[in-house]
């Protein structure tokens, strides 16, 4: 049977197991392309640098979030309902990341760390898809906003403890759903103005 064909998405899969497995220091592209049975030339031919892979890396951690979140804006029904999924699911899923695999959670941290242009623009899709549901939610008569945009980055910063990394620790807290269940519901109340 032929090798598999490299593809940017097999060194991005190759390159998580190594991150997991080494950690973010020790972790090298020659770890990377030994798992894959290439050469780093090889890789590097995709990753034009270490730092490239690294924010690449990042980023497609990043946008699994960002996609299940999508599906949530896109789906049918009350915007003030897709608002309150979409709190709970960005919640769940960074809960999740942190909860099921810590050490994974740690090295991401790190990277995150060093990819602030990756965050950013993470930060400004979650911020867009919430701009456009309080958008719908203005049009059904719904939601009270000026400025979806502006509403949207205020909200993303006022549930900050439920998805904001600084606060992974307190997820694990037995008062937290209560505690996020308070906030969701808050800003709907506020929202509804």
């Amino acid at each position: 049977m032929p090798p598999e064909t490299l593809t940017p998405e097999r060194i991005l899969e190759a390159t998580e197991e190594v991150l997991r497995r080494f950690g973010p220091a020790k972790a090298t592209v020659v770890d990377v392309a030994r798992a894959l049975g290439v050469s780093h030339g090889s890789v590097y031919r995709h990753f034009r640098t270490k730092t490239a892979l690294r924010e690449a890396v990042t980023a497609r951690w990043l946008d699994r979030t960002s996609g299940e979140l999508a599906d949530i804006v896109e789906d049918e029904g009350p915007a003030e309902e897709r608002l309150g999924r979409w709190l709970a699911a960005l919640f769940e899923s960074k809960r999740h990341k942190a909860d099921d695999d810590p050490e994974l959670f740690a090295t991401y941290m790190t990277l995150i760390g060093e990819s602030g242009g990756v965050v950013d623009r993470h930060v400004t899709d979650l911020e867009s898809q919430l701009a456009r549901i309080i958008e719908a939610g203005v049009a059904e008569g719904a939601f009270h906003a000026s400025s979806p945009a502006v509403t949207a980055h205020a909200v993303f910063g006022a549930t900050g403890r439920f998805h904001d990394p600084c606060y992974a620790a307190e997820w694990s807290r037995p008062e937290i759903t209560a505690d996020f269940e308070a906030v969701r519901d808050l800003v709907l109340r506020g929202l509804r103005g």
